[in-house]
């Protein structure tokens, strides 16, 4: 099994998911004891955040760079960066190593192809909402995105930094965010983009009329896909 390289920690709640999915998906695949053959370097947040919330997104690709370098330098095999929104820096990150890294937004797209569909809605933090770097990577591959009103993309961000990446999952947020989906599903979306990895904690299939697309487990499949490809 190749070495996933887990850069991580942004949240660590959704960086736990990874971990666990990754294991879990390996002894599905293999039985037994099997586990992931993983490392994982977990930045500070609120480093990152803060560099967020100021613009300061070159110096948030130094920080993610150097990580990744660190993650290649501990024999990661691959390198996946556990968070859509920092995906935006995911040109200078991949530039900084030799390691192939596995965009979380072309695995996503491919999962949204391969059930037919061609119009989503997208849900995740204003940064990939309302910027390109995410948008425009799904729409490169022939999708058509939507995302919620000025109003939903408020809610939606605030319930991720605020609730999500500290562990809190309230039921008056999901019904909030059933309300937003309702309303992307009314303007066409045949299917949901979860384009936050700390989403999955909230929303379920269960909660959308049409089908959801969880980022995160999405990511993870195609890892453990490519680190076992040669195994039987």
């Amino acid at each position: 099994m190749r070495t996933i390289g887990l850069l991580g920690g942004m949240s660590w709640e959704s960086t736990a998911e990874y971990y666990r999915l990754l294991n879990e998906l390996t002894r599905e695949r293999l039985g037994g004891l099997h586990s992931s053959r993983c490392v994982l370097y977990s930045v500070d947040f609120a480093e990152i955040e803060r560099l967020q919330a100021e613009g300061r997104w070159d110096e948030a690709a130094e920080v993610l760079a150097g990580a990744a370098r660190a993650l290649e330098a501990a024999g990661a095999d691959m390198l996946l960066i556990c968070t859509n929104t920092m995906h935006k820096v995911a040109d200078e990150v991949s530039a900084a190593v030799s390691i192939p890294l596995l965009h979380l937004a072309d695995t996503t797209a491919d999962a949204v192809r391969a059930n037919g569909l061609r119009r989503v809605g997208l849900l995740g933090t204003a940064f990939t909402m309302e910027q390109d770097f995410y948008r425009g990577r799904l729409a490169s591959h022939g999708l058509e995105v939507l995302v919620p009103d000025a109003a939903g993309r408020s809610t939606v961000h605030q319930v991720i930094y605020e609730e999500l990446c500290v562990g809190i999952v309230r039921q008056e947020s999901r019904e909030a965010y059933q309300a937003i989906i309702k309303d992307l599903v009314a303007a066409g979306a045949e299917g949901i983009v979860l384009g936050c990895t700390e989403i999955e904690l909230l929303i379920s299939a269960d909660d959308s009329p049409v089908p959801v697309f969880p980022t995160t487990r999405l990511h993870a499949e195609a890892a453990v896909r490519r680190a076992l490809a040669d195994a039987p």
